[in-house]
């Protein structure tokens, strides 16, 4: 056998797994069809850790609640990026009010602790600011907001020095048995093993001919707003109300603020900003960096082992809180594996994350150390963000480095700012041809298909 396991998709669902495996004595690999991991994670790269209040599914909040008790050790773990938020779930009529409160006996009756039922005095003593009509709200103090390609990263960083195999753009072409274990073809290669993980669900494989494929009928507007904007809430807000649209407020990790509006009609920039100022008022608009349009994924996520006695499992469904619920999936899937493979724990697993430098969080004396030890550190590229040269070399050589722009936008925070680029890009491109040994033509934003320069005049040497 060429591997014991090999997991199929380089999600944030994959890396986490492969993380919980590389602790055993397995031979593992991870295949992933696109140039770089976790690129399921969203692109405000900003995630709420929910506490399963809000799903109608029990499993789902089940996995939540797991999921949410779990991550606070990893991030202190990894050193991860996460501030604590508490939250708020606002019914705006007589309809959703009702809807709360079963929603609020229902986690009470999961077990769900430190949730309140507010009436909307008390919602408005929190949230000054707002600008709704409000019945009750139920007020949770188990949230937060994580950074979720941090963790994506992290978990795929440690597993790869912990022996896993990442074979990156290659795809997965069939699954077949065979006499003894499974063969796994990509576009590249032919591969045999053990068990088979499979996380991206939705292609008609030989051993598996009833994937079931997520159809998202709602859509979530999002607005990215600057670190100046002064309306920001205090807690993560979220509202309920008789026509199914739901706004949301999160502050981002970044210091900003991401307001969204979730809805079953595709709409416009316009009338998702009109919706916008019903629940917060009027908005400069000079204070939004970006308006990003995205499906808003409400699946049950389901953990089947129905092929387990083969050694076939697989991850289906999309679902928003997947972030939170990676954990415990990753965690219940680890333990189904095992059990089923002859393999002990590793005594050299290493369960750390390599040193890595955010020169906008450092004091003015650790950012000074730092440029001793490398003077790109000293050269900032990014103005909005603060971040320096030396953050994108490293970003380029760690373990799975960047090899696309997207990917270095996701490790450092490049180009999330004002400018959205127009002052970094070009100078982010030549680092990563450099760093990489490529022309600038060879440079793409995320896919074979997404070069930023077609061409050049030959008479320049640079761009």
């Amino acid at each position: 056998m060429d591997y014991d396991v090999l997991i199929l998709g380089g999600g944030i669902i994959g890396c986490a797994v492969a993380y919980e495996l590389s602790k055993y004595s397995l031979n593992i690999a991870l295949i992933e069809k696109d140039y770089d991991i976790a690129d399921d994670v969203a692109l405000i790269n900003s995630a709420v850790v929910y506490d399963g209040v809000e799903c109608e599914d029990t499993l789902v909040s089940k996995l939540e609640f797991m999921g949410n008790r779990l991550i606070y050790d990893i991030v202190e773990k990894f050193n991860i990026p996460y501030k604590k938020y508490n939250s708020l779930i606002i019914a705006e009529d007589k309809k959703s009010e009702n809807d709360l409160i079963e929603m609020y006996n229902k986690a009470i009756d999961r077990g769900i602790d430190n949730i309140f039922l507010l009436d909307s005095k008390k919602v408005y003593e929190l949230e000054p600011n707002l600008n709704i009509n409000v019945k009750r709200a139920i007020h949770s103090k188990n949230t937060g907001v994580i950074s979720p390609y941090d963790l994506a990263i992290s978990y795929a960083e440690i597993a790869f020095d912990n022996g896993v195999n990442f074979k990156l753009e290659e795809e997965v072409l069939d699954i077949q048995k065979v006499s003894k274990g499974f063969r796994v073809i990509t576009n590249k290669n032919k591969f045999t093993c053990n068990m088979v993980l499979n996380t991206t669900p939705g292609k008609n494989y030989s051993i598996d001919k009833s994937n079931r494929i997520t159809e998202s009928r709602s859509y979530l507007k999002q607005f990215l707003l600057a670190k100046s904007f002064k309306g920001s809430f205090k807690n993560i807000i979220s509202t309920l109300n008789e026509n199914g649209d739901k706004l949301y407020s999160v502050s981002t990790i970044q210091g900003g603020s991401i307001l969204s509006v979730k809805t079953d009609k595709n709409i416009n920039c316009d009338d998702s900003l009109k919706k916008i100022y019903n629940f917060i008022g009027k908005i400069d608009e000079a204070e939004i960096n970006n308006f990003y349009e995205s499906p808003f994924y409400n699946d049950t996520l389901i953990i089947d082992d129905s092929l387990i006695d083969k050694g076939y499992i697989k991850v289906t469904g999309k679902h928003y809180g997947q972030v939170t619920m990676t954990p415990a999936i990753a965690s219940i899937v680890c333990e189904t594996i095992v059990s089923n493979l002859n393999c002990v724990l590793k005594k050299d697993f290493v369960d750390k994350r390599r040193e890595i430098y955010r020169f906008r969080d450092l004091s003015n004396d650790e950012r000074n150390n730092i440029i001793k030890l490398d003077n790109k550190y000293g050269k900032v590229i990014c103005y909005c963000q603060k971040v320096t040269e030396g953050e994108i070399v490293d970003s380029i050589r760690r373990p799975l480095g960047a090899r696309t722009l997207e990917a270095i936008r996701r490790r450092t925070g490049v180009t999330f700012g004002r400018c959205n680029g127009s002052q970094c890009l070009h100078k982010i491109a030549a680092i990563l041809a450099r760093e990489t040994d490529k022309k600038l033509t060879e440079i793409v934003r995320d896919s074979k298909n997404s070069t930023i320069v077609m061409a050049r005049i030959k008479e320049f040497d640079e761009m």
